[in-house]
């Protein structure tokens, strides 16, 4: 299935006055001069290639990619041995079809982070020759994948016209690399991917994989009872100058992660010699961060991108690899109420992004505080300030992104959150159950706002009922989501 929109259709309001001009009132804005000028700058990007090699601790790559002559970079990443894998790459097998597609497949969605930098109209394959159908599906790919940073930057521009694709090289034909029905699990620290975990290692055999392991991923999998070697670890790294360019000036905002994660998680399943992929992407990761647009925050978490990734794999890599999100058909309010349940992973998980290298709640983000409601239905208010540290319903600071998350404002946070309809309901059920107490703070002004309704309980009912028919989970897989939801 592939999906390309033709053109982002912006609104800018003249925040001084509220009154929305017309289009040909508006000033160029700051970031369509830079996507402009750099554009003429630095007419190409060039994939010029990797190099893999192999040795005694384990597989590392490093790609090259050429910015119009003008700066070269170098980013990669390595994958630690493990004695489980049966498909680890020899100094031979590298030269394979599938290891070769699938490296070369992971450069082109790394790629994206450094064409960000300039948005140059060319970019040049070097060593696969894509067909044009593969040529359609990337770009689609990093237009949508980067809806959130032309929305930003405010960038106007099309599918037509923000980027050609030239490729020269090798053709791939489809691979038959023999996988079992281990799953594996890419494990975040966060509660989606622990409920995932908990489900699954109940009736099968799972594997789970961390990308950049940390206090909140490793933590995480070894509550679940994997030791220091049971899981895949893959360790990517960025160039330097990127975050030197982006000091610099370049422009810069939100690349989608999971996208590149989908890749990686190909060569995961490759190496350890396992069939299932099954991510923790919900059905709430399909709404629109900007109502009225096609702008997402999560777009490659979204269903359509699941789908489109899984037709490309299918046609274009393997059929063998399964590759789908386990948690599709619920959405997050379901998913906090089974996390609820995991009361062994309250001291280690952790959903914040700004708090990640400090493994810490930062509590002064829409991240924190979309987690601390979705929960504060479940778990004991009392406990969800002993697990973040602060009672995030105090903090006047959090008011702004209540009214983002809640939908008084127009625009979501650019977070990974669930929806307008599950906030308000976790909030209506927290006002439930401590209504005979004085409410905190933001909970007090939300109370008295138009999008609380007393005494009804009809979304919350409906929400907690749920199933996503949209979703890729085989019967064995959806036996296992559907007890526990109707259980």
């Amino acid at each position: 299935m592939f999906v390309i929109s033709l053109m982002f259709k912006f609104k800018y309001k003249n925040h001084q006055s509220g009154i929305e001009p017309d289009n040909n009132s508006i000033k160029m804005s700051p970031g369509q001069e830079k996507f402009n000028q750099f554009r003429v700058e630095y007419p190409f990007l060039e994939y010029s290639g990797y190099q893999a090699t192999v040795d005694q601790t384990g597989f590392h790559v490093s790609y090259e990619f050429n910015l119009a002559g003008k700066y070269i970079f170098h980013p990669g990443f390595s994958i630690p041995k493990r004695r489980f894998f049966t498909g680890f790459p020899t100094e031979s097998s590298l030269q394979s079809p599938l290891f070769r597609n699938l490296l070369s497949h992971i450069g082109l969605i790394e790629l994206i982070s450094y064409w960000k930098l300039a948005c140059p109209p060319l970019v040049i394959i070097k060593g696969q020759k894509l067909s044009a159908e593969q040529v359609a599906w990337w770009k689609n790919v990093y237009y949508q994948g980067l809806g959130e940073f032309f929305y930003t930057n405010a960038i106007t521009t099309s599918v037509a016209e923000f980027m050609e694709i030239e490729t020269e090289g090798e053709v791939f034909l489809l691979q038959q690399p023999g996988l079992d029905d281990t799953v594996i699990v890419p494990v975040g620290g966060g509660k989606d991917s622990v409920v995932t975990l908990e489900l699954l290692i109940r009736e099968k055999t799972v594997r789970p994989f961390i990308m950049n392991p940390r206090g909140a991923t490793l933590e995480c999998v070894r509550v679940a009872g994997f030791g220091n070697e049971g899981f895949i670890e893959v360790n990517r790294r960025l160039d330097p100058l990127l975050l030197d360019l982006n000091a610099k000036g370049f422009l810069n905002g939100h690349t989608p992660f999971s996208a590149l994660l989908a890749f990686y998680s190909l060569l995961a399943a490759a190496i350890s010699g396992h069939r299932h992929i099954a991510l923790s992407n919900e059905s709430s990761a399909n709404e629109p961060t900007v109502a009225g647009t096609d702008v997402n925050h999560q777009y490659s978490k979204s269903f359509a991108f699941e789908s489109d990734f899984r037709d490309y794999t299918r046609q274009f890599i393997s059929p063998e690899f399964n590759y789908f999100s386990f948690l599709r058909p619920l959405n997050e309010l379901q998913i906090a109420k089974i996390f609820a349940e995991q009361i062994k992973y309250y001291p280690v998980f952790k959903s914040c992004n700004a708090g990640s290298k400090t493994d810490s709640w930062c509590c002064n983000c829409p991240k924190c505080l979309f987690a601390f409601t979705i929960l504060s239905p479940f778990i004991p208010i009392m406990e969800l300030v002993h697990i973040f540290g602060k009672n995030l319903f105090e903090l006047p600071q959090m008011l702004k992104y209540l009214k983002e998350l809640t939908g008084i404002d127009e625009v979501k946070p650019f977070e990974c959150v669930g929806t307008i309809d599950e906030v308000n309901a976790a909030l209506h059920m927290f006002i439930a159950r401590y209504k005979h107490q004085k409410l905190p703070l933001l909970i007090d002004y939300y109370s008295n706002t138009i999008n609380f309704n007393p005494g009804n309980t009809a979304l919350e009912d409906k929400i907690l009922k749920e199933f996503n028919p949209q979703h890729f989970l085989e019967p064995d897989f959806l036996r296992i989501v559907n007890q526990k939801l109707n259980g």
